[in-house]
């Protein structure tokens, strides 16, 4: 199917991707809404339970107690699973 697609081909299929996310982008600004991603197979479901309740320090702990890392490493990883889950 995706095989005899010529450079105009894709040029129209990106086009067409980016009004359809600009679509999704203004329903959920006029619903108030915000995607929030699934959790994946490795996200802690201990820091995602601290997360949920806004407790960073403790879903910092929950993140250092399953990996060895520092504070600093640790604090960075919460903070982008929080920002990829819409936390």
């Amino acid at each position: 199917m995706f095989n005899n697609l010529d450079h105009q081909d894709i040029i129209e299929l990106k086009q067409r991707i980016n009004r359809l996310e600009a679509q999704v982008k203004q329903l959920y600004m006029k619903t108030g809404l915000t995607f929030q991603e699934d959790p994946g197979p490795g996200d802690d479901p201990a820091v995602i339970a601290a997360l949920r309740v806004r407790d960073i320090p403790k879903a910092i702990m929950h993140y250092r107690q399953s990996h060895p890392v520092g504070l600093a490493e640790a604090k960075a990883a919460v903070e982008d699973l929080q920002k990829r889950l819409g936390l």
